[in-house]
């Protein structure tokens, strides 16, 4: 074992684990990641808790209670999961009183399909807050055109927010946007915004898994020598973008009044080919004030092999760019592929929240009391 993990939070990177379960929390793993692989954050989504419920007999109680009150499935899922998120704030909360709010955070997601309705994002994330009724988490509001108006809605009222599914450096730009005119809404209302918090979750290697695969199509040279470098070069310029938009006098104003900046969290940072080292998005973006959530399998190769060596996204912008620019130059138009990974995240979440129901509701009529 390395002292990778540890080296890597002393570079600023926040180390967060994609992935949550009930028995993750009552076998005392999550416990034991926090105290011995510096793990101190959580984020979900829709396939994580999917996952979770159909493995196992470890919600089988709470199913069978609310198999017994005959509520309906949506209301199960719901339950169920903010039941998993508050029990995994309240393991974090050290982590959370320790670091003055930044991390010990836990991510829980507004329903997938409400990703082009403003209105019921909003409604969705104020309930969620309600519902799972602890300071340290994070609602999860995916970066699309409605959304972006509901972060800032969302962010207005204090609530913090972790905004997911971003592949894209002007989309990008536009969910920092959101956010500094959330907290200007909120100053505005008088709000505390030192309690406001916010991680924007910048998608990695779905970026190198789409472009490689229209570079594989191509065959030449050229598109060989261009793989596995886009999603790298991508990230790295959003790190470019998030200390432009952080160094403005527009932030300026916000942060004389206490306000904290919107950390870059690196998001799908599971390596998918096996071409490619398994840390590759762990040791090549590191950089102060930044978040990675990882896969266990990603948090244990670091923490077996990780190769933490200090800041690796300073004095990389001029080379990312020239990366992004070799890929067009071959054909591959960028907006199309950022566009298409957006289109894809949303449909995937969707996908998942409906097995989610399916498997939920089939547990539901099993563990059901029989009548009479």
């Amino acid at each position: 074992m390395t002292d990778a993990l540890k080296r890597l939070s002393e570079e600023g990177v926040a180390i967060w684990l994609d992935d949550l379960s009930r028995k993750r929390i009552t076998s005392g793993n999550l416990a034991e990641l926090i105290d011995q692989q510096h793990v101190v954050g959580v984020t979900t989504n829709p396939s994580i808790f999917q996952k979770a419920i159909s493995q196992g007999d470890g919600y089988d109680q709470q199913l069978t209670e609310l198999a017994a009150r005959k509520v309906t499935v949506e209301e199960a899922i719901r339950m169920i999961t903010t039941a998993d998120v508050r029990d995994a704030a309240d393991i974090l909360r050290p982590v959370f009183d320790a670091t003055e709010g930044q991390d010990g955070r836990v991510s829980i997601e507004v329903d997938p399909r409400l990703a082009n309705n403003t209105l019921a994002t909003v409604a969705e994330a104020k309930q969620l807050a309600w519902l799972v009724d602890r300071p340290n988490t994070l609602i999860k509001i995916p970066a699309t055109p409605a959304g972006l108006p509901a972060i800032t809605e969302v962010i207005g009222k204090g609530i913090s927010v972790n905004v997911t599914l971003i592949f894209s450096l002007e989309r990008y730009r536009a969910v920092m946007d959101a956010y500094l005119a959330g907290l200007e809404k909120a100053k505005a209302a008088g709000l505390d915004l030192s309690k406001i918090h916010s991680v924007a979750s910048f998608f990695v290697s779905r970026v190198d898994t789409e472009i490689d695969k229209r570079l594989d199509a191509l065959g030449t040279d050229a598109a060989k020598a261009a793989r596995g470098k886009a999603g790298l070069a991508n990230a790295r310029l959003a790190y470019e973008a998030y200390e432009e938009v952080f160094s403005s006098d527009r932030w300026a104003a916000l942060d004389r009044a206490q306000a904290n900046k919107q950390r870059p969290l690196w998001a799908s940072t599971g390596v998918k080919d096996k071409a490619y080292k398994d840390t590759l998005y762990v040791d090549e973006l590191v950089a102060p004030n930044t978040v990675n959530t990882m896969p266990e399998a990603t948090l244990e190769a670091t923490e077996d092999h990780g190769q933490i060596t200090g800041n690796t996204i300073a004095g990389t912008y001029e080379q990312s760019r020239a990366e992004l620019e070799a890929v067009e130059k071959l054909g591959i138009a960028y907006d199309d592929v950022v566009q298409l990974l957006e289109d894809e995240g949303v449909e995937k979440f969707a996908t998942s929240w409906n097995d989610l129901l399916k498997s939920t509701e089939a547990e539901l009529q099993r563990l059901a009391p029989s009548e009479g």
